[in-house]
Formats: C-alpha cells, sequence, structure tokens
C-alpha cells in the first residue's frame, strides 16, 4: 500500500512539472517518515526513496542507525538547541533554522566534528502565531548575520503553509517565498545560496511545485495519517 501510495504521489509530481513546465529532476521528494515504523521506511526505501524527512531528533537518529546509510537525512522539525549535537554528522540538511543562538549551536557542534553544516532558514510566511520562523521582512538581515558563520552553510528556504481546506490559498505564500529568494540571491551573499525551496506538503505540494519548490516534504499522502502511539 505504501509502494502504490508513493507511486501517485509521484505521478502527482510529474503532472504538477508539466503544468509548471518544469523538469520532474527540479524537484526532489522528501518522504516525511515522523512517528511511522522502520519497516514502512523500508518499503519506501525499496521501492526507490531516498530522502527521508523527520521531525523529531530521537527518531532520525533511531532510524538512521537501522536504516541504509545512502538515505539523505532532513531534520525539518523544530530543532532545539541541546539536541543539535545529536543529529549533526547525520542530517544532511537542516530545514528549520530561525534564530541566531540556534545557528550559533550549529556552527559550534558542527566545528567540533570538523564539518560544515547545511541549513535552511525558516520563515513565517503566512505569520502564523502557532508556527515557528523568521518573518518574511527579518529574513534579509538575518542572511547578513548568519553569514559569518564558519561552519553552516545557507542553503535556502523553508516554510510551513497553513492548513487550507482550499491548497490554493496557499500559493501567494509560496509565490512570495520564492520572490523572498530571489531578491536575497541577487544580494550575493558570501556563503549564502538559494538553490533550495523547501515548500508544500501532502495537502498543497502540486501548488508549490508550480511556484518553484525544489523540495517537498509529503508525509499523509505516502504513509497514511500519523501514528502517534508507539
Amino acid at each position: 500500500m505504501v509502494a502504490e501510495n508513493l507511486m501517485d504521489v509521484e505521478r502527482r509530481v510529474c503532472e504538477a512539472c508539466r503544468r509548471a513546465g518544469r523538469s520532474r529532476d527540479e524537484v526532489t521528494l522528501i518522504a516525511v517518515s515522523k512517528t511511522k515504523p522502520v519497516e514502512m521506511l523500508e518499503e519506501v526505501y525499496g521501492a526507490g526513496t531516498r530522502y527521508f524527512g523527520e521531525n523529531k531528533v530521537q527518531e532520525l537518529v533511531d532510524k538512521y542507525e537501522v536504516m541504509p546509510k545512502d538515505i539523505h537525512w532532513q531534520m525539518i522539525g523544530h530543532l532545539q538547541r541541546n539536541k543539535v549535537k545529536y543529529i549533526i554528522d547525520k542530517a544532511e540538511l537542516i530545514h528549520s533554522v530561525d534564530s541566531i543562538r540556534l545557528a550559533e549551536t550549529i556552527d559550534r557542534e558542527a566545528e567540533n566534528k570538523g564539518i560544515v553544516a547545511n541549513v535552511l532558514l525558516e520563515v513565517n510566511m503566512a505569520r502564523e502565531e502557532t508556527k515557528f520562523g523568521l518573518m518574511p521582512e527579518e529574513v534579509p538581515d538575518f542572511v547578513r548575520q548568519i553569514a559569518g558563520f564558519q561552519h553552516i552553510k545557507v542553503q535556502g528556504l523553508m516554510t510551513i503553509a497553513p492548513f487550507v481546506s482550499d491548497p490554493e490559498e496557499n500559493r501567494k505564500y509560496f509565490a512570495n517565498l520564492r520572490k523572498l529568494s530571489v531578491d536575497i540571491g541577487k544580494e550575493k551573499v558570501d556563503n549564502v545560496n538559494m538553490s533550495i525551496l523547501s515548500m508544500g506538503m501532502t495537502n498543497d505540494f502540486e501548488i508549490a511545485i508550480e511556484e518553484g519548490a525544489t523540495m517537498i516534504r509529503v508525509g499523509t499522502a505516502i504513509f497514511g495519517e500519523r501514528n502517534y502511539v508507539q
């Protein structure tokens, strides 16, 4: 069933790319496997997926230990500073940097491991009080501050759009994030790259692709509803 779901998502991704006049190669599908057992991840892995996203540090660490080592793990959830050390050398990309204090911690832990951490800046495009993320107008100054860190490489922006019944309502947030990324890219800030736009989830990933997403984070459409009882 999970493999069939993945095939259906893949079909929808291809159709969205075609509508947008984009190549399928421009969009990375991240299978969001939070709360899901390893057996389900193995099925999706067997169907060809190599990008998996986790919201919680402990889940990422546990699954990292038992899953094949060619997986590109993504830390997509809010990251507490005291847990950075556990995933700094396991997550290929941290999607949720939204404070200088968190950036300082990532930079320090990356230096301890002798690596450069790839990160995205989380932007609260819809200005939702319940969501984490920088406000859009805060991003340019934040970019200039974070550019000085030697063990962090900013690769782009991420947003979590509101959960809405009509995904068209989120088009403006995706379009505005893309515009923000283009504007920042024009600044040509050292150590800052705007090649990744992580936006779009099960409810709205097709709209996100049409508006320029290069990474989409899809969980429910692949794995089914979340299971909060472990």
